[in-house]
């Protein structure tokens, strides 16, 4: 037998005993998230199952979300981007890697579910920090993730800057707040899991900003009683959204199977699992049935309060912008 004719003899062989290759599809999504999408990619995969009788295998790629999308701007094959932050996924659909259009491929602005910034302090809560003004006290320690790097980090400073604002301050006003914050920053993380290992691992700093559904991750990873959660008087809605990579989906023939994990996102099952993991749900019924998980607190939007996320990115972000201003990365 010809080396060809024994290629093509495995592949058939191969395809008899159901083992060609099953789609692949690889989902490059933010730090925090990775809890989430282990548990979400098994429903999806069992779900997919059911309804087409396919096999499938997901990958995740994990950073702060702005590298993440670099990545996949570079060349990472991923089918999807899960993002917190609209703006990296702006940035593909700039270069021409997602649609121009991509937020409203989906429902909710393309973000099946929300979050929302709170304080994690160490067990006790022994600087006594009730909300953002405790920030700004002198010898108060805080963890944030860099805003150039990850999505956490920017709505950790939207939310402190949008708190001065709701509190009567003027933009300088608000602008010396966020200073005054910064000052207090050791050391920024790169991306929301960073910021934890920061915090917790290093023990470093007296409290850490990040996303809601941070917290049962640290109490898995960690151990209960580490840390206690703080709900400020004011945060900001985060908005966690979604797109398909058209460059790879069309290179890869995924399109199909790529919009349906996207899809699976809005569903009951998939709501749940959010909620589960402490995703705020788009679904009013499961958002409604984790009412204890989700505790009420004064919320504004990034439209209200700067435009959108690209305006945000503009004045604030980019280089030169208004966080360059006021803080040295040390």
């Amino acid at each position: 037998m010809t080396s060809k004719l024994k290629i093509a003899f495995a592949t058939l062989v191969l395809a008899g005993s159901g083992m060609v290759s099953a789609q692949t599809l690889l989902n490059g999504s933010y730090d925090v998230a990775r809890e989430f999408y282990k548990d979400y990619n098994a429903a999806f995969i069992a779900h997919y199952k059911k309804t087409t009788g396919k096999d499938i295998k997901v990958d995740q790629s994990h950073a702060g979300s702005s590298a993440v999308a670099r990545s996949v701007a570079d060349g990472l094959d991923a089918d999807v981007v899960t993002m917190n932050t609209s703006t990296d996924i702006d940035f593909l659909a700039s270069v021409g890697v997602v649609a121009k259009d991509w937020s409203k491929k989906f429902p909710g602005n393309a973000s099946p579910t929300t979050s929302t910034m709170l304080f994690l302090v160490r067990k006790g809560n022994p600087k006594g920090i009730k909300d953002w003004d405790d920030l700004i006290k002198p010898g108060i320690q805080v963890i944030v993730v860099n805003p150039k790097t990850g999505g956490n980090g920017r709505y950790a400073y939207l939310a402190a800057w949008g708190y001065a604002k709701k509190k009567g301050a003027s933009d300088a006003q608000a602008a010396e707040f966020v200073s005054k914050l910064y000052k207090n920053v050791p050391v920024l993380g790169k991306g929301g899991r960073d910021a934890t290992t920061v915090f917790l691992q290093r023990n470093i700093g007296d409290v850490l900003i990040t996303f809601e559904s941070e917290v049962l991750s640290v109490n898995k990873e960690f151990g209960e009683g580490k840390v206690d959660a703080i709900y400020p008087s004011i945060s900001v809605v985060a908005e966690n959204p979604v797109a398909v990579v058209e460059r790879t989906v069309n290179k890869k023939g995924t399109a199909e199977l790529a919009k349906a994990y996207l899809d699976y996102l809005y569903s009951e099952e998939g709501q749940e699992i959010a909620a589960r993991h402490a995703l705020r749900p788009r679904s009013a019924t499961v958002l409604k049935k984790y009412a204890a998980t989700f505790k009420p607190l004064q919320l504004f939007t990034v439209q209200e309060m700067f435009g959108s996320l690209g305006e945000a990115q503009k004045v604030h972000f980019n280089d030169g912008g208004q966080f360059d201003k006021i803080y040295t990365v040390k």
